[in-house]
């Protein structure tokens, strides 16, 4: 393959685990890290939480992310590159700062990049990407929102010599990407390689997915060693044609099928994969397995990317209620049935409810709810009620609680194990933005 570019990931959804992120840090001769942590959801979060703090809004686990990675990327001289920032990017990369500071990592350099949030560029009337309608329809207020930025934001920042590349959203395959079109020399329309590489940032972007984490099934597809499963590395050329493989040490397992189902998962069209950067083609990719838990890819193509970028637009979801009892014994699933009609009637007539509930009989019909509907439960002797309401009214949510809890009394028989909370919520929804009037911009810290 000639000249290798070594990147790994350290983190594949914003609850991720550390301690491989760790271990490969440590071990992996890494060139870069991505460490990604955002999704449509943690992206609202975070600006509801910057709301309520206007020094949070980041990553929760930032601080024990960096205080474990910053001493051993910067040994190995890893640049670490991530979206940790979700909604305060400067706070976010402040903070990563201070603990380099206290690390005695002087010198250390963090890029701030920001100006993906485009509240102010998203009129009410823009419409939706995937359902009718318009921003303005959703009827709630907005909390936030985040146009998916590419290279072109984070290159600056690794061509100033960033150690840490702190932003908001990133978009996922960017992280990969853009250290490989730094690396490489590639250019901005060389559409072949970049989308090579994008395919590259999609296979390593969800962690464990590619490792045999999220791949096992046991006695269908078997995983070895899953409690220590290792993240991803990917090895590199200039080509963009890559292996992914994984420390010899840790657990898990890189195969054809582990690769395969990763390259499948998210893309609605193989053959056009949209990012900020390309229209990548995925459609010709050959997977070869080259050695144990080696496996090559080749033959990932691309076209001009999109004229617009994709918003996710964040929501106050008002309040959101769970609760629950449980029955068990013979007719279990009867008398659960029961209990959810009684809630129910309870909630619309009692307290004039019209806001929406989803009532589920864990253990009968709650994955497969709108799937299986006549599946009714009988036989079952293990059942959980359980109630979730939404509303923009805390009370609302109160009294579903009480109501749910009143069923240890009030029946039917045999409930028991009650549980509940309320939590503020957020809803999410998809637009689409001109390029000219996404501005990111890059600042420079030094520890």
């Amino acid at each position: 393959m000639g000249e290798v570019f070594r990147i790994g990931t350290g983190a594949g959804f914003s609850a991720d685990r550390l301690g491989p992120a760790v271990e490969l840090a440590r071990k992996g001769r890494l060139d870069a890290m991505i460490i990604e942590c955002i999704g449509e959801r943690t992206m609202a979060f975070g600006h509801r939480d910057r709301m309520a703090n206007p020094s949070r809004g980041y990553n929760a686990q930032l601080e024990a992310r960096m205080r474990a990675l910053l001493p051993p990327c910067r040994e190995a001289g890893t640049v670490i590159v991530t979206n940790m920032g979700v909604a305060n990017p400067a706070a976010a990369a402040e903070r990563t700062v201070a603990i380099a500071r206290e690390l005695g990592l002087k010198g250390l350099k963090v890029a701030c990049i920001e100006g993906d949030e485009v509240s102010d560029a998203v009129s009410s009337d823009a419409a939706l990407m995937d359902e009718p309608g318009t921003i303005g329809d959703v009827g709630r207020p907005v909390v936030g929102m985040n146009a998916y930025v590419g290279i072109e934001a984070i290159l600056p920042a690794l061509e100033a010599g960033a150690d840490v590349v702190m932003g908001g959203r990133l978009a996922d395959p960017s992280l990969t990407l853009a250290p490989l079109v730094h690396r490489f020399g590639w250019a901005y329309d060389d559409w072949e390689r970049l989308g090579a590489g994008t395919l590259v940032g999609h296979l390593l972007e969800c962690g464990m997915q590619i490792t045999g984490g999220y791949f096992a099934d046991p006695g269908v597809k078997d995983v070895p060693d899953l409690a220590r499963c290792g993240f991803p590395i990917a090895e590199v050329a200039e080509d963009g044609s890559a292996v992914i493989t994984k420390l010899a040490d840790a657990g898990g397992c890189v195969t054809p099928q582990t690769v395969k189902e990763q390259l499948l998962y998210e893309v609605h069209d193989p053959a056009a994969y949209l990012t900020p950067d390309v229209t990548a083609d995925f459609s010709r990719v050959a997977v070869e397995e080259v050695g144990p838990n080696r496996v090559r890819l080749s033959g990932a193509g691309g076209r001009p990317r999109p004229e617009r970028l994709k918003v996710t637009a964040g929501f106050d979801g008002g309040f959101l209620g769970e609760a629950g009892v449980s029955y068990a014994g013979p007719n279990a699933g009867a008398r659960a049935r029961l209990a959810a009609q009684v809630v129910e009637e309870r909630l619309r007539e009692a307290h004039g409810i019209q806001g929406p509930v989803r009532i589920d009989l864990i253990g009968v019909n709650s994955l497969f709810k709108t799937a299986l509907p006549d599946a009714d439960g009988a036989g079952a002797e293990d059942v959980r009620l359980h109630v979730a309401l939404r509303s923009r009214r805390r009370e609302d949510a109160e009294l579903m609680l009480w109501e749910v809890e009143s069923l240890l009394c009030c029946g039917p028989a045999g409930g028991g194990g009650f549980r509940g909370a309320i939590v503020p919520s957020v809803v999410t929804r998809s637009v689409l933005i001109e390029r000219e009037k996404v501005r990111p911009r890059m600042t420079m810290l030094v520890a």
